[in-house]
């Protein structure tokens, strides 16, 4: 085993990513904001973490010693700086609650397993003690997927994967590599970067998220058009469970029955704690570039993104921002915006290999209509790329409500689930004159369809969670209406839980609902996550 020399920092308790790297807004970049959005003042100073009231942990002494007994003393944490790390994700929503102070669901304890087996230990210990548990890895889930919810249980756990951080083997032969669950992306890049592979997946929480994290809510990256959905790239599992160890490997292909690892991929911790992961890798590539284009219009970009994923022609990565982020974008870089629709298009591979797709891409986005633009507009975007939710945070503390929601639906049915969600975000979020900031970009293509990510700006008011709430549920039941998945890549948790019958039917929940109470008959399993109530 090979474990990483540099360790990625903790995230801020109430913030985005690395406390270091907080973002401010300017001065007139504040007022101009204001002046679009209506917002009448600044948001509440953010509550000291010292000020915060925790309740004391509710973990009952028996429980607490059986799990010592598993993990060590020293790594069975319920003093208030862990328990705050662990208060959950990063939405919008849970970054209200903490700048208030409010840490209600605090965790009881927070626990550090050092191996598989450990983790094995411990779910086998709160089974037995009725405690709950919660798989973390990164924090980073903006969907309430680590919400440290006890459900019925008197207490819950926090099960941190933090020292589950190795490099366990890599077959450079059959180009995959073993990795640990706790191993955040950049580590996981160092440990492969030292033998020529690199992962090859970069989504928005690169810096923060874990391997683990990826497979358990079917991540994927910006490149992913080149690379793949992290799913995609999984060839094998190792899962603990509270009846047992699952180790789950197929090979490159199958036709021995359905495919195991499917159960466990996006199960978000509610079936088993995934520990270690088996994932396609490939060789670093000698050459890297990225492209500026611009389309007349989204419609435009929209099918020449079309045309190249149903010629297999893909990049290895393409975006395409509407009119209104276009514009957006190029003010936050301090550029002039380029006319129309921006297209970050990247390619990635040897030198060859770049050659012959870029003019093949080229050929294809040229016919819809699209002109190369300054290369500084792709720099543009890989500068920012892992930085926009930093500015979130810069934007909340000004009294705007800021958020991204995500979807996906066929080629057929994406300019009406674009129309229809841009709608009901707006009607919901439109204030005395004022309407919200809503834009949009094409994030993830496929053979039969796209992905939509949606980012809001608006007037955050007297209750500025109230306002998101609501609006989300619009957005949500406008997705469902018109045919499209409640997510994409951010995953289920409970933000998107009350969707999930509408997505798989009655019957698939019951089918869940069984695969759980076999796995996991306590129930103890990251409680009130993915599987709808009552089933």
């Amino acid at each position: 085993m090979k474990r990483p020399t540099h360790h990625v920092v903790d995230m801020a308790w109430n913030a985005w990513g690395d406390p270091a790297e907080r973002h401010a807004l300017d001065e007139d970049t504040r007022q101009l904001i204001a002046q679009t959005l209506g917002i009448g003042g600044a948001a509440p100073a953010r509550v000291p973490a010292e000020e915060v009231a925790l309740r004391p942990s509710a973990l009952p002494r028996e429980a607490r010693a059986a799990l010592a007994a598993v993990v060590g003393e020293e790594h069975v944490r319920t003093d208030a700086p862990a328990r705050l790390r662990h208060l959950g994700g990063k939405s919008t929503p849970d970054l209200l609650r903490r700048r208030a102070g409010e840490a209600g669901e605090a965790p009881d304890a927070v626990l550090t397993p050092a191996d598989h087996e450990q983790v094995r230990s411990v779910l086998d210990a709160c089974a037995r003690q009725g405690v709950a548990v919660v798989p973390f890895g990164g924090g980073t889930s903006v969907v309430g997927g680590v919400e440290p919810f006890r459900g019925p249980f008197p207490a819950v756990v926090s099960l941190d994967l933090r020292r589950l951080d190795a490099l366990v083997a890599l077959d450079t032969e059959s180009g995959t590599a073993t990795l640990q669950a706790g191993l955040r992306t950049p580590e996981a890049e160092e440990l492969l970067g030292a033998e020529g592979f690199t992962l090859g997946h970069f989504p928005q929480s690169y810096e923060f998220a874990t391997i683990g994290g990826y497979a358990a809510t079917r991540s994927s990256g910006q490149f992913s058009a080149g690379y793949g959905r992290f799913d995609a790239m999984v060839t094998a599992l190792k899962v603990a469970t509270p009846r047992g160890t699952l180790e789950l490997s197929r090979g490159p292909a199958t036709a021995a029955g359905p495919d195991l690892r499917q159960l466990f991929l996006g199960s978000e911790g509610t079936l088993g704690v995934i520990t270690e992961v088996t994932v396609r890798v490939h060789r670093t590539p000698e050459e890297r570039i990225e492209e500026s284009w611009s389309f007349p219009s989204f419609t435009e970009g929209a099918a020449a993104v079309r045309e190249l994923a149903q010629r297999q022609l893909l990049p290895t990565s393409i975006r395409v921002s509407d009119e209104t982020e276009t514009f957006i974008n190029a003010v936050i870089a301090g550029g002039a915006a380029p006319e129309g629709c921006l297209s970050v298009v990247g390619f990635e591979g040897t030198g060859a290999q770049v050659a012959a797709r870029r003019s093949a891409v080229a050929e294809v986005l040229a016919a819809h209509g699209a002109v190369k633009v300054a290369a500084d507009s792709a720099a543009a975007w890989r500068r920012s790329r892992f930085s926009a939710p930093y500015l979130r945070d810069a934007l909340l503390d000004a009294g705007v409500l800021a958020e991204t929601l995500e979807t996906v639906t066929s080629w057929s049915g994406l300019h009406a689930l674009r129309t229809a969600v841009t709608g009901a975000l707006t009607r919901e979020l439109a204030r005395e004159g004022f309407d919200p900031v809503v834009y949009c970009h094409l994030s993830h293509a496929y053979h039969s369809g796209a992905s939509l990510y949606f980012t809001v700006a608006a007037d955050g008011g007297a209750d500025p969670a109230a306002r998101w709430g609501a609006a989300k549920r619009a957005a949500g039941d406008a997705i469902a209406a018109a045919g499209g998945s409640i997510t994409h890549h951010h995953a289920v948790g409970m933000d998107h839980r009350p969707w999930m019958e509408a997505e798989i039917g009655p019957l698939g929940v019951e089918v869940l609902a069984a695969v759980k109470q076999t796995l996991d008959p306590a129930g103890i399993l990251n409680p009130g996550k993915l599987i709808p109530a009552g089933s």
